[in-house]
C-alpha cells in the first residue's frame, strides 16, 4: 500500500539534517498482540509491517517490527535506521503498569496531617449504591506515605516553613522502606512550589538513584485529590517507563540509530523521551491516541468532520470522539482505577478486541472479555498454546478470515484448532462450533456498541450523523454491524487500517501543555487574563525551544464555571480576539456559548470563574495532505463460504488494493489485504474512494 504525501522539511533542532539519502519517518504503535510499524519516505509512499509484540519487554517487538519494515523495503535493518529522520513510538507500558500494578515502589512525602489525601480520594464510591463495595488500595499504602512539618495557607503564606530535620528524617525513612521512587505533594504547594523543590533537592542529594518527583512540576492546578493522585501515578510509573525507553535507545542504537525518538502522550501531541519519562502519567493513553491523530488528519483531508474513531486490536477497542474536525480533551481520566488529571483526549477502551476470550460468566451465560489471549499465547488458531476460544477464532470458524492469507500468508491459522476449542465452548452451552461462534462474534459486537454509546450518547451526542472509522486489525470484521446497531448509516475502513494508529503518529505536532490556577474568585479583567496567558505561553515556548527550531503554534484554553458551580467546563478560547477591548467579556461569552453547547443552557446573568488558565505550544512537524495510490485491479480472487447472522452464503472477496478507485462493491463481500479483513453485510454498499478508504453505506 502507498500514500503520496507533499511536504516541507522544518528546521527542527532535534531532527537528523537532510542529506543525499532517503530518509524516512518511521511510527511504532505497540498493541496486546501486535506491534505496527509505519515507514513513510519523502515521496510520500508509505509502508507498512507488523510483528509479534513481546509483552515482556516491548522494545523486543519494536526492533523486530523495524527489521520486517525495513525487509519489505528491502533494505538492512541498519541501512533502514541509517535514512531514518525520526521515530514517532506510541506504548503501553504506563497503562500495563497500571492495570497490572507493577509499577515502582513509590515513597510520598506529604505535608504533615495530610497523608489520606490519595485514600479519601473525593469522598465518593465508583459505585455509591454498593454497600458492600471494598475501598480501593490506594497506590502509595499509607506506611510509605510520610508527613513532613511545612505548612502554606491556601492564599500561598507560608504558615509554617519546611523543617529540614523532617525531610531528612523522611528521606531516611524512604530509604528505609526501599522505595524506588519519591512523589512531593505538600498542601496548596501550586501557589508557591518552594518547599516542594527543597524537599525534592534533598531527595536527589540523598537518593540520587531513586526518581524523583513532586506536584507544582506534574499539576501545578487547585484541587489536592488530583493533583497528588497524578503526582503519586507519576511516581508509579516513572521509573517504568524511564526503564523501558532506556532499554528501546539502547536497542536502537545497537541496531545503527543515533536519531530522535518521540513519544506520544495521552493528548495527542508528540514529545521527546525525556519529557516522556518526567511526565511519564502523560503516556497512560499513549498508543490509543495515534488513532484519534489519524482521525483528525482523516477528517482534514475529506472524510467528515464528524467521525467516531473504532480502533479494534487483539487486546482492546478504543473509541473517540472527532467533532468539527476535531477532537476532544479532558480531565480526570482513570486508568486502572487512579485518577491522571492531566490533558488528555477523550478516549473510551474496552476489554473487547480480536484477542478477547469468549467463556461462560456468572448463571452460564455466554460472555467476551475482557480478559485476552494477548500475544502470548494468543487465540486458539496461532498454534501457540492458547486453549480458550477468542474473537478471532470465532471469526475463522465463521469463514470470515482466510487461515492461509493470515498477515499475508506469514501465519497460516488451525481453523480445525478453533472450531474444536468453540466445539468444546458450545457443549456447555448445547450449541455446536458455529453457532457459539456466532454467539461470540455477536456478543462482542454489542460491547462495542455499548462502548460508541459511552462515547457518543451519555455525552449527549447523536451517533447517527457521523462516520464510523473503523481500523485496528479487527475492526472491519465488526464495522458494519456495530454501525447497524447504532443506525449508524456510513462506515470508513482505510486502506492502511491495520497500521492507522502508527500512521496518525508521524500527523501530529510536538506538544507542550502548561496551566495555572488563578487565585480568586471570578473573572479576571483584561490586563490580569493577558499577562497570565503571556507567562504561561513564554514558559511554553522556552520548553518547546529547545526540542524544535520550526514553526510554532500556540492554543489557548481555560477551565471554567459558574460561580456556585463545583466543577470546571474546559472551555477553547483559540476563537476569541486576544487583543481588542472587551476581553473579559468575550472569554465569559466563550464559556456561555460552550456550557450551552454541553448542557443545552447557558446562564448568562450569573458570575463566571476562570479556575484553570491553560496553554498548549506546538512545535509543527512536517507533514502534509495525502492521497492512495493503488496498483492495477484485479478481479475478485475467490469466493468463500461463509456464515452470516440469517443463515451461510458463498460470498465474493476481493483484494483490498486491487478496488478501483469508485468500485462498487454490494454486500455480502469481503475485502481483504494481507493486515486487514473487512466484512460487507447484505444490504451494505462498499465504494472505494480515491483519498483512499472503503466507503461503505448502509441501508
Amino acid at each position: 500500500m502507498s500514500l503520496i504525501i507533499g511536504a516541507s522539511d522544518s528546521d527542527l533542532r532535534t531532527l537528523r539534517p537532510s542529506d543525499h539519502r532517503t530518509l524516512y519517518r518511521i511510527g511504532v504503535d505497540v498493541g496486546g498482540t501486535f506491534t505496527d510499524v509505519v515507514g513513510i519516505a519523502p515521496d510520500g509512499i508509505t509502508t507498512l509491517a507488523k510483528a509479534a509484540s513481546t509483552p515482556a519487554d516491548q522494545s523486543e517487538g519494536v526492533v523486530a517490527g523495524l527489521a520486517t519494515l525495513a525487509e519489505a523495503l528491502g533494505l538492512t535493518l541498519a541501512d533502514l535506521l541509517a535514512r531514518t529522520e525520526r521515530i514517532v513510538h506510541g506504548t503501553t507500558v504506563a497503562t500495563n503498569a497500571l492495570l497490572e500494578r507493577r509499577g515502582a515502589k513509590v515513597a510520598m512525602l506529604t505535608t504533615e496531617g495530610h497523608r489520606d489525601v490519595i485514600e479519601m480520594r473525593e469522598g465518593l464510591k465508583p459505585e455509591r449504591y454498593d454497600l458492600r463495595l471494598p475501598a480501593a488500595p490506594a497506590l502509595v499504602p499509607r506506611h510509605r506515605r510520610i508527613p513532613v512539618r511545612e505548612r502554606l495557607r491556601p492564599d500561598g503564606r507560608v504558615e509554617a516553613p519546611l523543617d529540614p530535620g523532617s525531610v531528612d528524617a523522611a528521606i531516611a525513612s524512604a530509604k528505609a522502606e526501599g522505595a524506588e521512587s519519591v512523589a512531593i505533594c505538600f498542601l496548596h504547594a501550586w501557589r508557591d512550589p518552594t518547599h516542594e523543590r527543597q524537599a525534592a533537592e534533598a531527595v536527589r542529594a540523598a537518593l540520587p538513584d531513586v526518581f524523583v518527583t513532586h506536584s507544582a512540576e506534574v499539576l501545578p492546578q487547585i484541587k489536592e485529590f488530583e493533583r497528588f493522585s497524578t503526582t503519586a501515578v507519576n511516581a508509579y510509573v516513572g521509573p517504568v517507563v524511564a526503564r523501558y525507553l532506556t532499554r528501546l535507545r539502547t536497542r536502537l542504537a545497537e541496531a545503527g540509530y543515533g536519531g530522535p525518538v518521540f513519544v506520544i502522550l495521552s493528548h495527542g501531541g508528540v514529545a521527546p523521551v525525556e519529557e516522556a519519562a518526567r511526565l511519564a502519567a502523560g503516556t497512560a493513553l499513549s498508543g490509543p491516541a495515534g488513532g484519534v491523530a489519524a482521525g483528525v488528519a482523516l477528517a482534514r483531508q475529506g472524510l467528515g468532520q464528524d467521525l467516531v474513531t473504532f480502533d479494534v486490536g487483539g487486546t482492546s477497542t478504543d473509541i473517540a470522539l472527532i467533532e468539527g474536525g476535531e477532537a476532544a480533551l479532558g480531565r480526570g481520566r482513570e486508568v486502572g482505577g487512579e485518577r491522571i488529571a492531566l490533558e488528555s483526549l477523550d478516549i473510551v477502551t474496552l476489554g473487547a478486541g480480536g484477542g478477547s476470550i469468549a467463556h461462560l460468566g456468572p448463571g452460564g451465560l455466554l460472555q467476551v472479555g475482557p480478559r485476552s489471549a494477548g500475544a502470548v499465547p494468543g487465540p486458539v488458531c496461532y498454534g501457540q498454546g492458547g486453549t480458550e476460544p477468542s474473537v478471532t477464532d470465532a471469526n475463522l470458524v465463521l469463514g470470515y478470515l482466510d487461515p492461509g492469507n493470515f498477515l499475508g500468508g506469514k501465519r497460516v491459522l488451525d481453523r480445525a484448532a478453533a472450531e474444536a476449542a468453540f466445539g468444546r465452548l458450545g457443549a456447555q452451552l448445547g450449541l455446536g462450533a458455529a453457532e457459539a461462534a456466532a454467539g461470540a462474534h455477536r456478543i462482542a459486537n454489542l460491547r462495542m456498541a455499548d462502548g460508541i454509546r459511552l462515547a457518543t450518547v451519555r455525552r449527549g451526542v447523536d451517533p447517527r450523523g457521523f462516520t464510523l472509522l473503523a481500523f485496528g486489525g479487527a475492526a472491519g470484521l465488526h464495522a458494519s454491524a456495530v454501525a447497524r446497531e447504532l443506525g449508524m448509516a456510513r462506515v470508513a475502513v482505510p486502506v492502511f487500517a491495520a497500521g492507522l494508529s502508527a500512521w496518525g503518529m508521524l500527523h501530529t505536532d510536538l506538544r507542550y501543555e502548561v496551566s495555572r490556577s488563578l487565585e480568586g474568585a471570578g473573572l479576571p479583567g483584561d490586563a490580569a487574563l493577558r499577562e497570565t496567558f503571556a507567562a504561561l505561553e513564554a514558559d511554553g515556548r522556552a520548553r518547546v525551544s529547545g526540542w524544535f527550531g520550526g514553526e510554532v503554534a500556540v492554543r489557548r484554553a481555560a477551565d471554567m464555571r459558574y460561580g456556585e458551580q463545583v466543577f470546571e467546563v474546559g472551555v477553547p478560547l483559540d476563537g476569541v480576539d486576544w487583543e481588542a477591548p472587551g476581553l473579559a467579556e468575550r472569554v465569559a461569552e466563550a464559556f456561555h456559548l460552550r456550557h450551552e453547547q454541553l448542557f443545552t443552557y447557558a446562564l448568562r446573568g450569573e458570575e463566571v470563574a476562570l479556575v484553570n488558565a491553560r496553554i498548549a505550544v506546538l512545535g509543527l512537524l512536517p507533514g502534509g495532505e495525502s492521497r492512495a495510490v493503488l496498483p492495477p485491479a484485479r478481479t475478485s480472487v475467490a469466493t468463500r463460504h461463509i456464515r452470516l447472522e440469517d443463515g451461510p452464503a458463498e460470498v465474493p472477496v476481493h483484494g483490498f488494493a486491487a478496488l478501483l478507485p469508485g468500485q462498487a462493491i454490494p454486500g455480502p463481500a469481503i475485502v481483504e489485504s494481507d493486515t486487514t479483513t473487512v466484512l460487507i453485510l447484505p444490504g451494505d454498499i462498499a465504494r472505494m474512494d480515491a483519498r483512499g478508504w472503503l466507503a461503505i453505506e448502509l441501508p
